[in-house]
């Protein structure tokens, strides 16, 4: 696999943490100055998306440094997360307006580092 992809695609994910770090700390806030922003799922989410986004960038070290374990867990988990954040998204009512558009920025960062991990197809002929 081609490093500069998978480095590339780590700093995509290093991005994706700091965004789910950053959702936690802006539930925490609204859980003060506006509760009803703050629902228990959100906080769940979160928690979720901030704690498997810290494995995907070990992962993701991981890969960088030739261990094809870790890529493999890296694809998995990727995989398994936008698949889980398409559901949740598409639920009315789960969260509030303001975490359905972080979790679709988040989304839309794992399906960028996702295309740059996936194996590439050699064209046939």
């Amino acid at each position: 696999m081609n490093t500069k992809r998978l480095t590339i695609a780590r700093t995509v994910v290093a991005c994706y943490v700091a965004l789910s770090l950053l959702s936690l700390l802006a539930l925490g806030i609204l859980s003060t100055v506006a509760p009803h922003e703050a629902a228990v799922a959100a906080w769940i989410r979160g928690s979720i998306v901030a704690a498997t986004g810290i494995l995907m960038f070990v992962f993701a070290t991981q890969a960088v440094r030739g261990s094809s374990r870790g890529l493999l867990r890296w694809r998995i988990v990727t995989a398994v997360m936008m698949v889980a954040i398409a559901v949740v998204v598409s639920i009315p009512g789960l969260l509030p307006p303001w975490f359905v558009v972080e979790q679709i920025v988040c989304g839309l960062l794992l399906l960028t580092a996702g295309t740059l991990i996936l194996p590439r197809r050699k064209a046939s002929g």
